[in-house]
């Protein structure tokens, strides 16, 4: 096992996280299926047409 600092396991973390919405983006698309997602304590939906293919994710 490698030994990484903090700051290198937490981008690879999140280009990891990067990489599952990718991925999740794509599905949805290809299903047609909207997104579910929490907005101040309010379910909301996104349709498929309408999710971001791409997001960033800060620390």
């Amino acid at each position: 096992m490698e030994n990484r600092t903090f700051e290198e396991e937490s981008k690879a973390i999140l280009k990891g996280l990067e990489k599952a919405y990718e991925k999740m983006v794509k599905f949805k698309k290809e299903k047609g299926t909207p997104l579910v997602v929490s907005d101040n304590g309010k379910v909301k939906l996104i349709p498929s047409k309408d999710i971001l293919p791409r997001t960033v994710y800060m620390t």
